[in-house]
């Protein structure tokens, strides 16, 4: 039978005595009209209304009733993410109120709520009686989903976006695990809510097993509070976050205060914030506050691995050629062996970069000031480190430079650069210098390149690209303090730069050749192989660098990268650093291999000792972390780190994540090995439980199981 369709305001709402009346759409095979008024559509019936969609296998609609009896199946989609399905309905001509027999509610494709009837009440309410919750697909050969609610009733307050349960049991693949007379949850489509979140376990060998219960309270569109008791047998706790949403920007604070047995009779504690703000004319404003009550409380509660804590406040502008910070922060260290007073723990910032093309190549201007201030007020070194401990330090520096290339008939690439800084620094509190020095440095470069490319038979493109750059700055006898240039790292990015010490207190002086070469292959098939190599000669050793640096005496290490990239998720980094005897300086490697069912990530270091870097014996130590699909549903992943010099474990965990398209459960164990006089050696053990479906805690689009036909 071909199928008649009609499109037209419908009768039945043509009858009301609104003037405002919005009409509606009825599309059927079979429509027609009884001697009593009665209208009757039949064979694929489909209504739109206000935004509602309604399918059935037949209306009758009494104009006496002014009621729409409707034969099934039923599917209504009110067009505010709830879909109802049913054997058949009584309802009102707008939809909105009625009774639908043997139906299921589906809120915004996640929650599912089976009932024997659901009553419909002033298009907000949805009543129903006797029924069972879940957003688990449920497969007739499975039908016990992996968590349900079981309910007397429920209601559904459609613009609260609340579930409302009266005599709710919460049961676990069919086991029942708790009762609750009365139980209110979140739709699924409710961003925020107050009320009680998911509980979390954690056991420590320290602080015993507890259990965290958060409490979630709205302040309104933009702000929210969430309190969460720990309560064990050997710590009460209460910790707190407050989150707030401004026009320009956000503000969240976090903390905890804590009495435990590790420290009998004590307050403990910490305090994080951090704020970020858009001002006028491109500008950032940002902000950070970091304060713990003692050196072991964030290891203790699993809150942070920090052992320096910054609070401060920035201020920052990045435009296309130009770049404006400034920042004002104290630095507190947990750090053993470290110590606040002579150290430096306040410090001040100003730069301002600016980027210009003058003479046909490119320019540029800096100026910077920094200011470091240390609390003791002594001013020898009287704890042995080598600084007086009660040094303050102000510096102004200003420089400029400038960089042009020239391409010659041979396709080689040559260049001339300069920079030229000055300095004056303002010390105070340090006998071994004057209270102020100037300082100027000059610095010249020419650089030559000889960039080669070729392609194979097989159209992979492989470059080769020999670089020799001469550097001349003048040795000057000024002595200044060394605040920010104490750590110098020799690699590829760094090469060919003409001052390699990360800061300005520091500059590289005297005659030097960088010598390099890189090649690099591309394959069509998409994987890319890379090499570099090369050493820095010099005219005479200044003693500036460190031994371990790779940069001491007239001829620095051999350097030694290379890399690989797979297009299957395997990407391979490694540097080294070696002399002419083929004894290694620095070695350092990395490997990630991140796959659909697994994924491994790896590194090692190794560095000799070097007193200067306050690092009195080699270093050695291998870091791994893994995952791996075990089967569906179920993801494994493991972590760790030892120290070979130590020749011990310093870190291990295991932990397991079962992840369906209504529940995340995630079990994690781990154990630190190190310790201190201020931290112990500790195992933790976390549980925690998201369950989908209730509020928008949970994306279950990516995990939508199907059932095995």
């Amino acid at each position: 039978m071909i199928r008649k369709s009609l499109l037209l305001s419908l009768w039945l709402l043509a009858a009301t005595p609104l003037a405002a009346q919005e009409a509606a759409t009825l599309i059927a095979d079979r429509i027609f009209l009884t001697g009593t008024g009665t209208l009757t559509a039949q064979g694929h019936v489909e209504v739109f209304y206000d935004g509602a969609h309604l399918t059935a296998g037949a209306i009758i609609y009494d104009p006496e009733a002014d009621k729409l009896t409707i034969e099934g199946p039923v599917r209504l989609d009110d067009g505010r993410g709830v879909l109802l399905l049913a054997d058949g309905a009584n309802l009102s001509r707008d939809l909105t109120d009625g009774i639908l027999e043997s139906a299921r509610m589906v809120i915004d494709q996640q929650m599912q709520i089976a009932a024997n009837a659901v009553v419909r009440e002033a298009g907000r309410y949805t009543r129903m009686e006797r029924v069972v919750a879940s957003s688990c697909e449920v497969c007739p050969s499975n039908p016990t989903p992996l968590w349900e609610i079981r309910a007397e009733r429920v209601v559904h307050d459609q613009e609260e976006r609340q579930l409302y349960f009266d005599h709710a049991q919460f049961r676990f693949l069919g086991v029942p695990l708790f009762y609750a007379p009365w139980l209110r949850i979140p739709d699924p489509m409710l961003d925020r809510a107050t009320g009680f979140l998911l509980p979390r376990i954690r056991s420590t060998s320290t602080l015993g097993t507890g259990v965290k219960i958060p409490y979630f309270v709205t302040l309104g569109d933009s702000r929210d509070v969430t309190l969460t008791p720990y309560l064990s047998g050997r710590t009460t706790t209460l910790e707190l976050r407050y989150r707030q949403a401004f026009v320009n920007g956000k503000v969240e604070v976090e903390g905890a205060m804590s009495r435990d047995d590790i420290l009998p009779g004590e307050d403990r504690g910490y305090l994080f914030g951090t704020g970020s703000f858009r001002l006028q004319n491109d500008f950032v404003l940002s902000g950070e506050l970091r304060l713990v009550s003692d050196d072991s409380y964030l290891l203790d509660y699993g809150v942070s691995d920090d052992d320096r804590l910054r609070s401060g406040i920035d201020m920052t502008r990045t435009r296309r050629n130009e770049y404006i910070a400034g920042s004002l922060a104290n630095y507190h260290s947990i750090r053993e062996g470290d110590s606040n007073s002579t150290t430096p723990t306040g410090l001040a910032a100003l730069i301002y970069e600016r980027r210009f093309a003058p003479f046909g190549g490119e320019g540029g201007f800096r100026f910077q000031t920094r200011g470091f201030y240390r609390p003791s007020n002594e001013d020898t070194d009287v704890n042995g480190d080598g600084v007086a401990d009660g040094r303050d330090v102000a510096r102004a520096s200003v420089g400029l430079d400038w960089r042009r290339n020239w391409l010659l008939n041979s396709g080689i690439v040559a260049s001339g650069m300069f920079d030229l800084s000055a300095d004056f620094y303002a010390i105070s509190q340090d006998a071994s210098f004057p209270g102020t020095i100037t300082r100027a440095t000059p610095t010249l470069g020419a650089e030559l390149r000889w960039p080669l490319i070729k392609s194979g038979t097989n159209g992979a493109v492989h470059v080769l690209e020999p670089v020799a750059q001469l550097v001349w700055t003048p040795d000057t006898d000024k002595r200044v303090p060394n605040e920010d240039s104490a750590l110098v790292e020799f690699d590829e990015g760094n090469l060919f730069s003409l001052d390699r010490f990360p800061g300005l207190d520091l500059r590289e002086r005297g005659l030097r050749a960088n010598l390099g070469v890189s090649w690099t292959r591309y394959d069509p098939d998409g994987w890319t192989l890379a090499l570099a190599g090369g050493r820095v000669l010099r005219e005479e050793d200044l003693g500036q660098f460190t031994a371990s640096s790779g940069l001491d005496e007239t001829a620095s290490d051999w350097l030694v990268s290379g890399q690989i990239t797979i297009p299957d998720g395997l990407t391979f980094v490694g540097r080294a650093l070696f002399d002419d005897d083929l004894s290694i300086t620095r070695n350092s490697l990395s490997l990630s291999w991140q796959r659909p069912d697994y994924g491994l990530s790896a590194s090692y270091l190794m560095l000799v000792d070097d007193p200067a870097e306050d690092r009195p014996e080699d270093t050695s130590e291998l870091s791994l972390a893994g995952s791996w699909q075990v089967s569906e549903g179920w993801r494994g992943r493991l972590e760790g780190r030892h120290d070979f010099t130590a020749s011990r474990t310093a870190y291990a965990g295991l932990g397991f994540e079962y992840r369906t398209e209504c529940a995340l459960i995630d079990l994690s164990l781990s154990r630190r090995f190190t310790s201190s006089t201020s931290v112990t050696p500790t195992t933790d053990f976390n549980l925690s439980v998201t369950l989908g479906g209730i509020g928008r805690g949970y994306d279950s689009t990516s995990y939508r199981r199907s059932c095995a036909r």
